[in-house]
C-alpha cells in the first residue's frame, strides 16, 4: 500500500533539486558571467562576461547553433558546437571594441 505526498512537498523536492543541479553547473563562475560549452567533438568550458551576450556578433553565432543543433544542452550548459577557434578570435574582437 502506498501513500501520496502532497503536490506542495513534491514541488518542493523539485526546487531543490533543480537548485543543487545549477549550483553545481556554475561552481567557479564569478557574478556576472556565463559558462559556455564550446567544440565540435570534445567541449572545453569558457566564463564568459553576460556582456557578450549583447555582441550582434555573438548572437549571430548563437543563432546559427540554434539552427543547426537545436536547444538540447547535454553538458548543463550552453553549448556552442563551432571550432575552438572561431569562438575565441570572436570574442577576442570584443575586447578591443
Amino acid at each position: 500500500m502506498g501513500f501520496r505526498l502532497p503536490s506542495s512537498i513534491f514541488n518542493a523536492k523539485q526546487i531543490i533539486k533543480l537548485q543543487t543541479l545549477i549550483s553545481k553547473n556554475q561552481q567557479g563562475v564569478p557574478k556576472g558571467h556565463i559558462v559556455i560549452y564550446v567544440g565540435e567533438a570534445e567541449k572545453k568550458r569558457y566564463v564568459v562576461p553576460l556582456s557578450y551576450l549583447n555582441h550582434p556578433s555573438f548572437q549571430d553565432l548563437l543563432n546559427r547553433a540554434e539552427e543547426e543543433f537545436g536547444f538540447h544542452h547535454p553538458m548543463g550548459g550552453l553549448t556552442i558546437p563551432c571550432k575552438e577557434e572561431t569562438f575565441i578570435n570572436l570574442t577576442c574582437q570584443f575586447n578591443y571594441s
